[in-house]
């Protein structure tokens, strides 16, 4: 076989945005990711993730994001700002807006009270606590991988009683 009957390994990579306010988070899933074949998009924030959602040329196969990532400054939030500051869970309804193939895995050190008094839900989707072991991670990618994409309106519907997901809470 000749180097030119092997796909450039470049054509066969899955892209992942790999979001968390931590940079320490983003950078050692990023190194886990990518030893382990993928490509990744690394996001220190919301805003910088919409951004990468809406202007990556190519496609992105997985959204990997932290629930709980404050702003870097309070703000009020605005409905005219398409790339505002929102916890992890707006960010992926927001995010799958834009990109309806796209992959969601939650990611936090918070168990789930500390997370619903952020008004914050894992709902369905899967789910990473950390911290973790880089083959936990690199295994929960690929199994998401293989699953069908969530839908807006699965991220979007709650329970009776709760609060359906809104607009983000910064700007």
């Amino acid at each position: 076989m000749s180097n030119l009957d092997v796909a450039s390994p470049q054509s066969t990579k899955q892209t992942i945005v790999a979001v968390d306010d931590d940079t320490a988070i983003v950078h050692l899933c990023a190194t886990i990711l990518e030893q382990a074949g993928f490509s990744v998009l690394p996001a220190t924030n919301s805003s910088e993730a919409l951004k990468l959602c809406k202007n990556h040329p190519g496609p992105i196969h997985l959204l990997l994001t932290d629930l709980v990532m404050l702003p870097p400054e309070f703000s009020f939030a605005s409905g005219d700002n398409e790339f505002p500051y929102v916890h992890g869970h707006e960010l992926a309804v927001r995010a799958l807006r834009m990109r309806k193939d796209l992959r969601v895995i939650f990611m936090s050190g918070n168990i789930d009270q500390d997370l619903a008094g952020y008004g914050i839900r894992r709902g369905g989707l899967p789910f990473l606590p950390k911290p973790f072991e880089h083959q936990t991670l690199v295994t929960l990618v690929q199994q998401t991988l293989q699953e069908p994409p969530p839908s807006v309106e699965s991220l979007t519907a709650g329970p009776p009683g709760i609060p359906k997901v809104g607009d983000g809470w910064v700007d």
